[in-house]
């Protein structure tokens, strides 16, 4: 009898160790993903969609949980960390590393793209060359969501190019630079948490900015006039380690990819409506919202043509055939 409990004893060991294993074996991954904007922002909101939505139908084999505001990686941090294997995923606004690679920073490009329909054109013609400068740096693209386009606000009112002359132009980089320069104003370096004081001490009187920086900076304290130029469309991208996704099993690597295409295009969608509200925003506060006049919008496209073909002689041959695929869809 003792023989005979001790190997029930034993063979019930056997089985938990077994189950042990078999739930190691199958727990589900988790997987943080750092994303530098607010969570009420919308593109956080597709962040944290897609997380969910892949964490409910990967049937338990991976979750992946979005940590918004820079809370777990500042911005400026989060492709490097994504990069080098601090965190499996994360999402990041791209033209911030254009320096790395030109075609990161092709969106913005202004007046290159100038409505979403070119927005959408312009990221299919250069999609393979930012696959490729990913994949060169050990990350994959999931999807990539876009932002509102760029207006131009103004202090004063703008008809015609000569009304620019002079103006005091917020620039956040050597881009916005150029273009004031183009404008015939003057670039003013301005960070973007110092945009307000710059404004109301008189440090800038313009700047190009979407209708989500007019919204949540409040522009209606400051400026009158928001031109709807559509100057450009910049985007984001959710980004994995590639060895991160190597470790996902086919299946959960199909669920994901599923999801992203999903996630994609309802943000693609939702950034139409969302521009719209931020407009009539805007306009509810008592700034006047319009469209450019047509002297203005020519002026804009002369600028736009000089300075894609200022992009392309630094972008290389893979931004040059992106241009060029770009230009041929139009």
């Amino acid at each position: 009898m003792y023989r005979t409990g001790k190997s029930k004893l034993l063979a019930a060991s056997a089985a938990a160790a077994l189950a042990v294993f078999a739930s190691v074996a199958n727990a589900q991954e988790k997987w943080d993903m750092p994303a530098a904007y607010s969570a009420g922002n919308f593109i956080s909101k597709s962040y944290a969609s897609f997380a969910e939505a892949v964490s409910a139908n990967s049937d338990g084999a991976l979750e992946i949980v979005v940590h918004p505001a820079g809370s777990l990686y500042k911005g400026s941090e989060i492709l490097r960390a994504v990069r080098t294997g601090q965190v499996p995923i994360g999402g990041r606004y791209m033209g911030a590393h254009a320096k790395e690679d030109p075609i990161f920073g092709m969106d913005v490009v202004p007046f290159l793209a100038t409505d979403f329909d070119e927005a959408w054109a312009l990221y299919q013609a250069s999609k393979p060359a930012i696959e490729a400068a990913l994949e060169e740096r050990g990350l994959k693209l999931l999807y990539m969501p876009v932002w509102p386009p760029q207006g131009l606000f103004s202090k004063n009112e703008v008809n015609s190019m000569a009304d620019m002359d002079g103006a005091k132009f917020r620039a956040a980089d050597a881009n916005t630079s150029r273009l004031a320069v183009l404008m015939g104003a003057t670039p003013t370096k301005t960070e973007a948490t110092e945009i307000s004081q710059a404004f109301s001490t008189g440090v800038a009187d313009s700047m190009m900015g979407s209708g989500a920086i007019g919204v949540f900076q409040k522009m209606w304290d400051n400026v009158d006039y928001f031109y709807t130029v559509n100057a450009w469309m910049p985007k984001s991208a959710v980004i994995v380690n590639a060895d991160a996704w190597d470790s996902l099993d086919e299946a959960t690597q199909t669920i994901v990819l599923e999801e992203a295409a999903k996630a994609e295009a309802a943000v693609w969608e939702n950034a139409k409506s969302i521009t719209e509200e931020y407009n009539a925003t805007m306009a509810e506060n008592g700034m006047t919202v319009q469209a450019p006049t047509d002297d203005l919008a020519a002026s804009f496209r002369e600028i736009g043509t000089t300075m894609s073909t200022e992009w392309a002689e630094n972008a290389g041959d893979a931004g040059a055939a992106a241009l060029d695929a770009f230009q041929a869809s139009n």
